[in-house]
């Protein structure tokens, strides 16, 4: 850069360079202060992509703009790996990139579960190509869910890691498998799925109940304008105060009289709820209240909120032949199972039978359309 003056001997021209860290510190600042005058800052999101696609952002003179596109790369890159927000507003960065699904479905599952997993594979569950064109085409996302053994690392935990490497169908949570911490389970599944994937709905299904994907995608379409839904067959059980009983619930107090009724909620079996009232369950967890059964938890979690409670029964229909008739009469089941079994009674024997005469046409999720 030169700067000219005149003197007693005429026009003098001074020169003085300045070196290229000042320049690259110059041209940062120029873009940070454009970003703050114009109101559009950056935040990086809770969770973010391992694959991070970020888009060149248009400056002139052409070297200036090389450095502020790769210090913005660095800012985003930092921030990542250090779990750190960036100055934004309430808009991430994420939030563009991330791609858009229709609904998360995690497949509540257990170390002692293979059969009945491979049971909902051989049926209702799209493998390979087709599981990814799913992903793709509809927006649906199907993970079987689990944490980790009480000893980490252990042959429980190879073989699920094993049986990932074959089928990679598995969402591993922070989480101590045991079946007293299944409302905690259920908490940490919704705030995972919420953080790694950006959908209208969230869903949890047990591992030994039929699903007609189809089906169920048609009920959630007609509530997607709702902010904060909540959908599943509603019930209201009785609180159960004897110890050694199942489903015992030891703060049975909390309900008043001793043979009162929970609070309406849905069953276990499957309920799906909306982003807003995922996204609550993420931010509160650590304030939110866990009772002996999940679905209890889950309905409590609710209470107090401006929240759509929705009662369909076609998430709840029985096997066959009940599932056969509902479907006769035009009206498809989305959920099938045994009420005395809390599942499918047997189902590593009797899922495909379930699927054959419960299932809906094969070509109904491909012909269906979810995405806006």
């Amino acid at each position: 850069m030169s700067i000219k003056s005149r003197g007693w001997g005429g026009e003098i021209t001074i020169r003085n360079v300045i070196s290229r860290n000042l320049a690259l510190l110059l041209c940062l600042c120029s873009f940070f202060a454009g970003i703050l005058f114009t109101n559009r800052l950056w935040m990086v999101p809770e969770s973010w992509p391992s694959r991070i696609a970020v888009e060149r952002i248009n400056f002139e003179p052409e070297d200036c703009n090389q450095k502020i596109i790769a210090a913005a790369r660095a800012i985003q890159e930092s921030s990542i790996h250090h779990d750190s927000p960036v100055l934004g507003n309430s808009k991430t960065v994420q939030s563009a990139l991330k791609k858009k699904y229709f609904m998360v479905m995690g497949i509540n599952t257990a170390f002692n579960s293979r059969k009945r997993r491979d049971s909902v594979r051989a049926t209702w569950m799209p493998q390979g190509e087709e599981r990814k064109k799913l992903e793709e085409e509809k927006g649906i996302l199907i993970r079987f869910v689990i944490g980790h053994s009480a000893t980490a690392g252990g042959i429980l935990d190879k073989a699920i890691e094993a049986e990932e490497l074959i089928h990679g169908d598995f969402l591993r949570l922070n989480h101590v498998e045991g079946y007293l911490e299944l409302s905690a389970k259920t908490k940490t599944y919704f705030s995972t799925a919420v953080s790694l994937w950006d959908a209208e709905f969230y869903i949890k299904v047990d591992d030994d109940v039929h699903v007609n994907l189809a089906t169920l995608g048609t009920i959630l379409s007609r509530h997607r304008v709702k902010r904060r839904v909540y959908i599943g067959c509603m019930k209201s059980g009785p609180v159960l105060a004897r110890k050694g009983v199942k489903y015992h619930e030891p703060e049975f107090w909390k309900f008043g009289e001793v043979g009162n009724k929970y609070f309406r909620h849905a069953t276990g079996q499957l309920y799906a709820i909306s982003k807003d009232l995922a996204t609550y369950i993420s931010v509160n967890q650590d304030v939110l209240h866990k009772y002996a059964n999940e679905d209890v938890s889950l309905g409590s979690w609710f209470i107090g909120l401006d929240v759509d409670q929705v009662d369909d029964r076609r998430l709840c229909c029985g096997t066959p032949p009940d599932c056969v008739w509902k479907g006769m009469s035009g009206n498809t089941c989305a959920a099938s199972f045994d009420w005395r079994c809390s599942g499918i009674c047997r189902s590593i024997e009797r899922m495909m039978d379930v699927h054959q005469r419960c299932g809906e046409d094969k070509n109904a999720l491909w012909n269906a359309r979810f995405l806006e």
